[in-house]
């Protein structure tokens, strides 16, 4: 097989620098660069601390289908983005009124460990995960 590696995720949102403020707000990420595109509109890459990237784009046409709701779309596609924490009340505490509640909290095993979903900026689902071991 040949050698490959996670790059980055691309985004498309209809208000990135509120999607921006977010990730950075909440989650650590730092913008690290930007550029034009063709068209003309920027484009921004943020990345945490384990060099995960964010590509932020601005939407150039309304959504065809409706936002995801609890966990994520249930048809095919990406359904969410998880994050790791180490309490999720805290975490929940900590974003407050910038977020939405989807489902849960909700525990999954007799080991500790739970999640909540809840909605960024622009509607996608983030899984907050605590006491996830391999």
């Amino acid at each position: 097989m040949i050698k490959t590696s996670f790059l980055h995720i691309g985004v498309t949102c209809e208000n990135p620098l509120k999607f921006e403020y977010f990730y950075t707000k909440y989650f650590g990420f730092k913008r690290v660069k930007t550029i034009i595109a063709t068209n003309g509109k920027e484009i921004v890459f943020i990345n945490d601390e384990n060099n995960t990237c964010l590509e932020i784009f601005e939407a150039e046409e309304n959504s065809p289908v409706e936002k995801p709701v609890l966990d994520g779309p249930h048809y095919s596609g990406w359904k969410h983005i998880a994050f790791l924490v180490d309490s999720i009340d805290d975490k929940l505490k900590e974003i407050g009124t910038d977020t939405t509640i989807t489902l849960g909290p909700k525990t999954l095993n007799k080991k500790g460990w739970r999640a909540v979903w809840i909605k960024d900026p622009e509607g996608n689902i983030i899984e907050l995960t605590e006491g996830y071991t391999e």
